[in-house]
């Protein structure tokens, strides 16, 4: 497989950089999860729960390793850079400044292995005024300014339905490292990664702040093209109070949307502002008249764009989301059948790891210990004074 040479140290928990490494797993690396023994990720405490753990961390975490270890004590210490020596990649997403706390940042590493690519994923970056202060998914798309241009006008922002900071963190660590490691083989040196959260969410803004930029105005929430403002680009409710999706930003497009609702007058009117709350209660209307299978039936035969607003449960059985085979089910031994999602990539030369399910919390580590030469006295000394 097209990774399965790589082994990566993950210090991550929780989602941003499990995600990331989850992909890399996908495509043949060997992720060694260092867990807190006793303890583990905090993701395994959510609900609902599959066996012990969280389904979610099940997701999450399919095919890793789980190595418990007391980073804090001496022992411990020693454990992880004899395990750095071995290693291609060091994923860690403590707050910047805790991981030389702990004798273990990227100083130090590099000199174990001048080799190692130390991806640190965190809130703000390894510099500046804000990067010792904590955050989350929320607080982060709320400095970055998607917050504000989400939801209806003159409502209050809304929060949207996934984590735009978490997962947009997670995919630019995943690409960072593959770009160091392609980097390395050419010049057979490793390097540090700074991923921030808000960094990568603020990259989401793209066409946005290039408007602003360009006019000065500020977005205004649901007032723009693309968050609500306009009826070639909105969300109309059926009767059955259900949502429908209709898009016509083309002018090709937006001409068979209005001739197939009945509204050839707005061909030319599709930018004008003078017209838009006009036309957006008239579809307001239109649509409430019939149900949202209704909907699909009229217009599934017709070049317009206009999908459904689906549940999770809905989307998994569209023949489209079957066909591509987005669903993984991966077996347990004593759980039955987990289902997640899969890699969303497909290749025609490349292919992805057969899903294993995800560890037990410390599972590998006698194994990894042996490894590195210690004995099951020695293993066991170490359990006793829970440096494992």
């Amino acid at each position: 497989m097209l990774l399965s040479d790589i082994k990566i140290l993950d210090l991550t928990q929780l989602l941003p950089g499990p995600f990331c490494s989850k992909l890399l797993s996908d495509f043949g690396a060997e992720v060694i999860k260092i867990e807190r023994p006793g303890i583990g990720d905090l993701a395994r405490f959510f609900t609902p729960k599959k066996g012990s753990d969280a389904a979610s961390f099940h997701h999450l975490n399919m095919s890793k390793k789980s190595l418990t270890l007391d980073l804090k004590s001496d022992e411990g210490r020693k454990i992880f850079l004899d395990l750095v020596k071995d290693c291609d990649v060091l994923l860690e997403s403590s707050r910047p400044g805790t991981m030389e706390k702990m004798g273990i940042g990227y100083n130090k590493i590099r000199r174990v292995n001048p080799k190692i690519i130390y991806c640190s994923i965190s809130a703000y970056g390894q510099t500046g005024p804000y990067r010792e202060k904590a955050a989350h998914d929320l607080n982060i798309i709320g400095l970055s300014g998607i917050l504000e241009m989400t939801g209806e006008y003159s409502r209050p922002p809304a929060i949207p339905g996934v984590q735009i900071a978490d997962i947009s963190s997670g995919l630019y660590a995943c690409i960072a490292i593959l770009l160091a490691l392609m980097e390395r083989k050419r010049k057979g040196v490793g390097q540090k990664i700074d991923i921030s959260m808000l960094d990568s969410t603020i990259s989401f803004l793209s066409i946005h702040a290039a408007d602003f930029f360009a006019s000065g105005e500020l977005p205004q929430r649901g007032k723009g093209i693309l968050t609500g403002g306009f009826a070639c680009y909105n969300i109309y409710k059926t009767k059955d109070k259900r949502y429908m999706t209709l898009v016509g930003l083309e002018p090709h497009l937006w001409k068979e949307a209005c001739l197939a609702l009945g509204f050839e007058s707005w061909i030319t009117k599709q930018f004008d502002p003078h017209f838009q709350e006009t036309m957006k209660e008239e579809l307001r209307k239109l649509f409430s008249q019939r149900t949202m299978n209704e909907w699909i039936n009229f217009l599934g035969r017709k070049n317009v764009c206009c999908e459904p607003v689906l549940n999770i449960q809905e989307t998994f059985l569209h023949p489209q989301v079957i066909h591509t085979k987005i669903k993984s089910q991966v077996r347990y031994p004593k759980l039955g059948t987990i289902e997640g999602i899969d890699v969303p990539i497909k290749f025609s030369n490349i292919r992805t790891k057969k899903q294993r399910p995800a560890p037990l919390l410390g599972e590998y580590t006698c194994q990894a210990l042996k490894k590195l030469g210690y004995k099951a006295c020695a293993i066991q000394s170490l359990r006793d004074k829970k440096v494992i």
